[in-house]
């Protein structure tokens, strides 16, 4: 059998995914804090056709000859460029400028997310609790779920340097709650895993969460309240990428129906 068919065949399946990837993202061109994707290949194993040797003259022949099959996805790569800032009334919308990551509370589990678009909820004790649209707690400094009062109706504030939080008093004075956002950044931010509603766990490959506030080297995230970030993804890019994967498809399939080409003609030798 032709190589020629295995390394299209893998070519074909290979740009595929590359088109899944690029409609995931034209899907959520408005999706707040969506991060952009991109497919990496990398070659398959080289069959060696002929080793380092010597012609039939003598001669060195310096270079081997090497034939390759194919190639695979190696991975699909998270792009964190920062997303345009998208005005919103609510006070409770937050827009991290920066590198960082919101924390939020998942049962006895924590995951990660850019997206603060968040709302208020009430707990077991009564108190206005801070959760994500779905219902994740969103945690402080300290670990803890972010409570006000549930008198408080407006005059939520959050200090954008280091995300204390203060809510206002009936008499127009302000009352600081002693908790701050907690923002979070990792080593290697495209090895997180993404699990769905914006969210991300850590991983081996992107190393613990390290907090803003106590470590030191780290480049400190704002927050932008009354903002959302917005998604990443530029249609006009994508358009390209778009074009550039199906054309690469069609080359891969014109392969396939060239050494099927072959293949009959070589069949046909013995009529």
């Amino acid at each position: 059998m032709m190589r020629s068919l295995w390394s299209a065949a893998s070519g074909m399946k290979g740009q595929q995914v590359s088109v899944d990837t690029i409609a995931n993202n034209l899907a959520n061109v408005n999706t707040t804090a969506y991060k952009s994707q991109s497919t990496q290949f990398k070659t398959l194993l080289y069959q060696t056709m002929q080793s380092t040797s010597t012609n039939g003259q003598g001669e060195t022949k310096p270079t081997s000859a090497q034939v390759g099959l194919g190639t695979r996805v190696a991975s699909i790569n998270a792009n964190f460029t920062q997303g345009s800032q998208l005005a919103k009334d609510s006070p409770t919308a937050m827009c991290i400028i920066g590198n960082g990551f919101f924390a939020v509370e998942d049962g006895d589990e924590t995951h990660y997310t850019r997206n603060g678009d968040f709302t208020w909820a009430l707990d077991d004790g009564g108190n206005k609790v801070l959760t994500t649209s779905e219902g994740y707690k969103v945690l402080d400094q300290a670990g803890r779920p972010i409570t006000v009062p549930n008198t408080v109706e407006k005059g939520f504030t959050v200090n954008p340097d280091d995300g204390s939080i203060a809510y206002q008093n009936p008499d127009g004075t302000y009352t600081n709650t002693g908790q701050s956002i907690a923002l979070y950044q990792f080593t290697n931010r495209v090895g997180l895993d993404k699990i769905g509603e914006n969210l991300y766990d850590e991983t081996a490959a992107s190393g613990e969460p390290m907090g803003e506030w106590n470590t030191q080297g780290v480049n400190r995230s704002s927050i932008a309240q009354n903002y959302l970030e917005g998604s990443n993804v530029n249609v006009a890019d994508e358009m390209v990428s778009l074009i550039i994967a199906q054309r690469a498809y069609e080359m891969n399939s014109k392969a396939i129906t060239t050494s099927d080409t072959m293949l009959e003609q070589a069949n046909n030798l013995k009529r």
